[in-house]
């Protein structure tokens, strides 16, 4: 176990724990950030192209992105850690963060920024393609499927709310549900329905992405749960909406968390329910899950940490 009792430690990177890095840094704290050994810099490391972070006008690539985040925390004398937090206690004012190396980390405040992960299919295909038209963020590759025949899998908000915005892009718009009732909201349906540009494939599940190494993501294949049969749908953008895995299993109760494992904070704040502990990022945010919402929780979070710390 490390003795150094750090002023802060930052549990997760991408653009919420660097944001919260570089503030920190700048305001003297020394920011330790243990970012994680599997996938350091989050959803964004996976992402090709970014082009609706401010800044860029030209677009900015996701691991470029999280480089240029690294280095600039890192400048304001953020150091980091490669490893994962397995474990934690926050039970007395100083918390003790156990990383799988088997090192032990102690602070006086602690910012959680783990992110979620997607939920994906599971079929033959879907890694392959993944970024080749495989997406799970509509709003960040739709554009790149103009005239394109795309599909949406999912039944709920997310995925009436991604098909009806890829209407403005594709060619032809298909959202595929296993079920033939959706999870989603009335109005949502009713809306999704009412552009007249979707198509929907019901009772039926996709068990594998089609293509080539030369042109990406071609079609899926689609079966029926109710007939047994099997049919072949072009698509070249196959956007997966069927929900979202915060990153907070390792806190394992030491933090309260909603329903579906977000942690849960108070009101517009980061703080939550203890004291020092504070949270940003898609491990809080069930709702926009945009990266540059995640910098600004990431913002909010290491004022309120410096707050906390100076008092």
């Amino acid at each position: 176990m490390t003795e150094h009792i750090h002023d802060v430690i930052i549990i997760g990177s991408g653009p919420a724990g660097y944001t919260a890095a570089i503030y920190l840094g700048r305001a003297g704290y020394r920011p330790l950030v243990i970012a994680g050994a599997v996938t350091p810099g989050g959803q964004l490391v996976n992402t090709t192209e970014v082009e609706n972070f401010p800044g860029f006008p030209d677009g900015v690539l996701g691991p470029d992105l999280m480089d240029n985040m690294q280095h600039q925390a890192e400048k304001f004398g953020a150091e980091i850690v490669w490893d994962d937090v397995v474990s934690v206690d926050f039970s007395q004012p100083v918390k003790r963060l156990t990383v799988d190396g088997g090192d032990t980390y102690q602070a006086r405040s602690v910012v959680v920024t783990t992110g979620a992960n997607y939920r994906k299919l599971g079929v033959p295909g879907e890694a392959e393609f993944s970024g080749k038209g495989v997406s799970y963020c509509a709003t960040c590759d739709g554009f790149f499927f103009r005239e394109k025949p795309i599909v949406v899998i999912g039944g709920g908000d997310s995925a009436f709310q991604d098909a009806t915005f890829l209407t403005r892009f594709g060619s032809s718009v298909t959202l595929i549900h296993r079920r033939s009732e959706f999870r989603a909201s009335k109005i949502m349906v009713d809306h999704a329905k009412a552009t007249g540009k979707i198509n929907f494939v019901l009772d039926s599940v996709v068990e594998r992405v089609n293509g080539s190494d030369k042109d990406g993501a071609e079609s899926v294949d689609i079966k029926n749960t109710a007939t047994g049969e099997t049919t072949t749908l072009p698509a070249n953008g196959i956007f997966v909406a069927i929900g979202y895995k915060p990153t907070t299993g390792f806190l394992n109760g030491a933090l309260p968390l909603d329903d579906h494992g977000y942690i849960k904070v108070e009101g517009a704040s980061t703080r939550t329910a203890v004291p020092g502990v504070f949270a940003a990022g898609d491990c809080v945010d069930s709702v926009y899950r945009q990266a540059v919402s995640a910098a600004g929780m990431g913002c909010h979070a290491a004022l309120d940490a410096q707050a906390y710390l100076s008092e």
